[in-house]
C-alpha cells in the first residue's frame, strides 16, 4: 500500500499566546476556555506551546492556572509543554506538574532586570545555574532555554550594547542550559540587526543557538523573523492573534501574529506542519473566551490569496 510522503516541518512554530499573550491582558481567561484554545492550537499542528508562567498569582492572576493547564496539555499527543520560570521557586512548581521544557527570561538590559524579576544580569545567570542543577537532579530530561530579553532595545536603559547580549547568552550556556535565544522584548529590532545578532550568537554557541521571539511593536516583525531564518534560525515564538507583550517594558506590545508568520513561511514553501485554515479556525476560542478584546492579524482579514493551496499537512 503506498501512504503519502509527509513534509518534514522545517522550522519550529512555538505558540506563546496562552503565556505571553495572556500576561498583558487585563481580562482573566477561564481555564476552561484557555483549554478550549490550547486544544484547537494543538488540532492546527502546532507541537509546543508555553502554556503559562510559573509565578505568584499575586503578581499575575492571569496564569495563576498554570499548573491545572500543564496537566491537560500533558495528554495532548506530540505536544512539547513549556512554561516560563523567573526564579529557583518558579521552577520547582514547573518540574513537579511535569513539563517538558522550562524557559527563563535573562535580560540583557541592567535596567530591564533590576523592573522584571528585581535581580542584577549577574544574579539572574546564577539563578540560571541553580535551576539547571535542580533539573539535573529531578528531571534530566526536561530541556531548559534562556531567553536574552531586550536584546535589541530596551525601553527604560535605551540601547543594549551588542557584547552584552553575546556575553549574557555564553554566560547561561556556561551554565548549563539546552539553548538560549533572543527576544525582542520591546520591539525595537531592525532586520539587519536581528541577522547581525543571530549570526554573532549562532558563531558564538554554535548549536546551542535557540529561538528568536519577535514582536511586531513598529510592523517589522515579520520582516525580522525573515531575517532570522536567513542567519540560520528555525525556532520562532508567535502568538497567535498577535496578543503580548511584557509588562515591564512599557509600550511594548505585540507579539508576531502565529497565522501571519505561518503563512509567510508556507508562502515560501517553507514547511511548518501546521494547517493554515484549522490555524485560523483557533482564533475562534479565543475569541469566546476573551469577548471584545482586540485581535490582530493580516491574514485573518484578508484571507488566502486566490488559488493559494497549502502543500499537505499531516496533523496527528
Amino acid at each position: 500500500m503506498h501512504l503519502p510522503s509527509v513534509a518534514v516541518p522545517a522550522v519550529l512554530i512555538s505558540e506563546v499566546g496562552p503565556r505571553d499573550g495572556l500576561q498583558s491582558v487585563k481580562t482573566i481567561m477561564s481555564t476552561a476556555d484557555k483549554i478550549r484554545w490550547i486544544n484547537a492550537l494543538h488540532a492546527s499542528g502546532i507541537r509546543e506551546i508555553e502554556v503559562g508562567s510559573f509565578v505568584p498569582a499575586s503578581s499575575l492572576p492571569q496564569l495563576a492556572d498554570t499548573a491545572e493547564l500543564v496537566r491537560h496539555a500533558l495528554t495532548l499527543p506530540g505536544l512539547t509543554v513549556m512554561a516560563l520560570v523567573p526564579n529557583l521557586r518558579g521552577a520547582q512548581a514547573a518540574l513537579a506538574s511535569g513539563v517538558h521544557k522550562l524557559t527563563i527570561p535573562v535580560s540583557a538590559s541592567e535596567a530591564h532586570s533590576l523592573a522584571n524579576v528585581r535581580k542584577s544580569r549577574d544574579e539572574m545567570v546564577a539563578t540560571v545555574r541553580d535551576i539547571v542543577a535542580l533539573r539535573n537532579a529531578l528531571a534530566p530530561g526536561v530541556k531548559i532555554e534562556a531567553g536574552v530579553s531586550t536584546a535589541f532595545g530596551c525601553t527604560i536603559q535605551g540601547a543594549v550594547p551588542e557584547d552584552d547580549v553575546i556575553r549574557t547568552a555564553a554566560l547561561c550556556v556556561a551554565a548549563g542550559v539546552d539553548e538560549s535565544g533572543l527576544s525582542d522584548t520591546t520591539g525595537y529590532a531592525n532586520p539587519a540587526q536581528v541577522g547581525r545578532l543571530f549570526r554573532r550568537l549562532r558563531a558564538e554557541i554554535g548549536d546551542k543557538a535557540g529561538a528568536a521571539h519577535l514582536h511586531n511593536t513598529r510592523g517589522l516583525g515579520l520582516a525580522n523573523c525573515l531575517a532570522a531564518y536567513e542567519a540560520g534560525v528555525r525556532t520562532f515564538d508567535a502568538s497567535l492573534g498577535g496578543l503580548g507583550g511584557c509588562p515591564y517594558a512599557p509600550g511594548a506590545s505585540g507579539n508576531v501574529v502565529t497565522e501571519d508568520l505561518v503563512f509567510m513561511f508556507e508562502a515560501m514553501g517553507v514547511c511548518t506542519g501546521i494547517d493554515l485554515a484549522k490555524l485560523l479556525a483557533a482564533r475562534e476560542p479565543l475569541k469566546a473566551g476573551l469577548p471584545g478584546e482586540a485581535l490582530y492579524g493580516m491574514l485573518p482579514e484578508a484571507g488566502l490569496p486566490k488559488g493559494f493551496v497549502q502543500d499537505a499537512v499531516h496533523v496527528d
